[in-house]
């Protein structure tokens, strides 16, 4: 086994690592006192082969795959997990979806943009009553003969009042189950019967925003359909298996910040007449972050690595995805604890780390639900897929 990154892959780490520090950082404290976004700085990441991962060159691809992108987006998180959204909203979630099931016409219209960083993305599941339980879902569509009409709502959408152009899954035939979920291409500000508002009500990720969609009869054509009629609930599936390897690279990012910043506090801060990294007691939880987050680390690189070699890697991505949120959840609250006060006040970023990290229990899968998805596939009730 080689675990060593090649020259490639070291070069775009630094390549995010110093975009976090010059582009982000500067500005991220005022930014996350107005829950500012900036559709300019995607376009920036864009630019820069953020959001080309895995995705066909003649598509806007720039050869890189899995690996590389957990690469960036776990040094975009390490200095703020709003900044790693737009890895999920732009490339692992509809360039990579549309790039599998699309039509030729359906990818030349809307992958470029979204991998440019130009055409602002998102997906839509989640509704007030349906979170883990996709196919509980309440939104549906009806067949118009040359359009279909869409009506309901979904929450807690990224992107959602800011997007141009995302997925959206609604049931075309409910009494076929989960085999009457159907996914669309939606252009919201384009498309008569959809409005948007913004959720701000938030206990973090206050520069990624998030939202909520009303249909109300919304028209959309027959060739938006990704994929075929009643194949949604697939697609959604394997769209999860590939945002959830974004959220656990952001984790990793968050679980290392936490730890830094914890390392660099304990290093200076000095109680009973020397630093308090001399104390045993705040080694023993440095000792902890440190094993944590390393596992996680290897973890997720071995998801990414199985996900570039195209092997099953459902159930390692499951793993990993659980492994670095816990992760990234106890390093921001350890690190919070060593900074006493200052960890409870908003003139530090351990804080933010803690604020951030909880959401990473809840997207892409909840905690519970990839111990249900570990299970299942470690006990044999179901296969472990590509």
């Amino acid at each position: 086994m080689n675990f060593e990154l090649n020259e490639e892959q070291r070069l775009i780490q630094d390549t995010a690592k110093r975009f976090a520090a010059e582009e982000i950082a500067p500005t991220l404290e005022a930014e996350e006192a107005k829950h500012e976004f900036r559709p300019d700085r995607v376009a920036k990441m864009g630019a820069l082969g953020f959001f080309s991962c895995a995705v066909p060159e003649e598509l806007g691809g720039s050869g890189m795959g899995f690996m590389e992108s957990v690469l960036m987006a776990e040094q975009i998180g390490k200095v703020s997990a709003s900044w790693r959204l737009p890895f999920n909203m732009q490339n692992l979630g509809p360039a990579l979806t549309v790039s599998k099931f699309g039509t030729e016409a359906q990818k030349k219209k809307y992958v470029p943009g979204w991998v440019a960083g130009t055409q602002l993305g998102f997906f839509a599941m989640t509704e007030p009553n349906t979170g883990s339980d996709v196919a509980s879902m309440k939104t549906h569509a009806i067949d118009r003969g040359d359009h279909w009409e869409v009506h309901g709502n979904k929450m807690w959408i990224s992107q959602a009042h800011v997007g141009d152009a995302g997925l959206l899954y609604a049931y075309t035939d409910r009494e076929n189950g989960n085999k009457g979920i159907t996914a669309f291409i939606i252009e919201p500000k384009k498309m008569k019967g959809c409005s948007a508002r913004p959720i701000e009500t938030k206990l973090g990720l206050k520069c990624a925003p998030t939202g909520e969609f009303v249909f109300d009869g919304m028209k959309v054509p027959k060739e938006n359909v990704l994929g075929k009629a009643g194949e949604g609930f697939r697609v959604c599936m394997w769209q999860l298996n590939h945002t959830r390897l974004g959220c656990a690279a952001g984790a990793l990012g968050v679980a290392g910040g936490a730890l830094d910043l914890a390392i660099n506090y304990a290093n200076e801060r000095t109680q009973f007449g020397k630093p308090i990294s001399q104390h045993q007691m705040i080694q023993a939880q440095i000792a902890e972050m440190v094993v944590e987050h390393q596992s996680a680390q290897m973890l997720v690189y071995r998801a990414a690595w199985l996900k570039d070699q195209h092997k099953p890697n459902q159930y390692e991505t499951s793993v990993a995805k659980y492994a670095a949120s816990e992760a990234a959840v106890h390093a921001a609250n350890e690190c919070m604890k060593i900074f006493g006060s200052y960890g409870y006040s908003t003139e530090y970023p351990a804080e933010r780390f803690y604020r951030d990290a909880k959401s990473l229990q809840i997207v892409e899968g909840t905690s519970n639900i990839q111990k249900i998805l570990i299970s299942g596939m470690a006990l044999g009730f179901t296969p472990n897929r590509e």
